[in-house]
This record gives C-alpha cells, structure tokens and sequence, in this order.
C-alpha cells in the first residue's frame, strides 16, 4: 500500500474584500460633506435679511465683499478702498455693463457702504446689487 492521500486541498480565495475600500470611501464622503459648505464665498460676513428675490445673471459678476471690521475684499483680495476703487476703473473701462454686487457685513457702518457705493458709481458701473440672505419666518425659529 502506498501513502495515504489527503483529499482536503486548500482552494485559493479569489474574492477581492471590498470592506476596506468602502471604508476609505465613507470617510471620504464625510469629510467632502462637512468642508463643502465652506467652499463658499472666501471670506465670512452676517449678511442682513430680506424679502427680496435673486437677480438674474448673464455673466460672472464682481464681488465686493466688507466684513465685520470694515476690511474690503475685490473678488477675496482684500485692498484699502482707493485700491479697490483704481481696480474697479479698470473693470469698469473693458466692460461697463458688468454687474457688481456687494456683500457688507450687517454690523458694518453704513457710510463705508454708502461711501463704496458712491465709488463704485463713480468708475461707471451702472449694475449694482446687494447680495442679502432670505429672511426667515421669526415663528420657524
């Protein structure tokens, strides 16, 4: 007689496990779901509420952001306002019918807003819009 032969051989497990991939897929789609709502706007402000309706737009406008400490930003580049001024002359003279919007903090005196309005007239933008946030019903709150 001859040696005994097993007949139990291993097989090969040919599965690809997928559970480390779905994991690595989770975290990533939690960390994109908690950074995408600050890929907004650069730079935060409390914009004041009302009723009004959103603007139709044909092309990328310019924004004119002041925060809570009065610093002006031209599209997120902060400048002094004589800088955003010679800036804006320079929008103004390749396109005129460009819209403009500004977006100024609520706790922003009003005549630095005022004063960046007057400028922003001034260079030869006819479109300007402020940018606001729908006002919500004080009962839902």
């Amino acid at each position: 007689m001859g040696p005994i032969e097993g007949k139990c051989k291993r097989r090969l497990v040919s599965d690809i496990n997928v559970t480390p991939l779905v994991d690595v897929m989770l975290v990533l789609l939690i960390i994109f779901m908690i950074t995408a709502p600050m890929m907004t706007q650069g730079v935060d402000v409390d914009l004041p509420e009302t009723t009004a309706r959103p603007l139709q737009q044909e092309k990328a406008p310019l924004i004119i952001t002041i925060d809570k400490k009065g610093a002006i930003f031209l599209n997120q580049t902060k400048g002094s306002q004589a800088l955003v001024k010679q800036q804006l002359a320079q929008f103004a003279a390749k396109d005129p019918n460009r819209t403009v919007l500004l977006r100024a903090d609520k706790e922003v005196p009003y005549g630095l807003v005022v004063s960046l309005m007057a400028d922003i007239k001034e260079v030869g933008f006819d479109k300007l819009g402020m940018v606001t946030q729908p006002q919500v019903n004080k009962a839902t709150r």
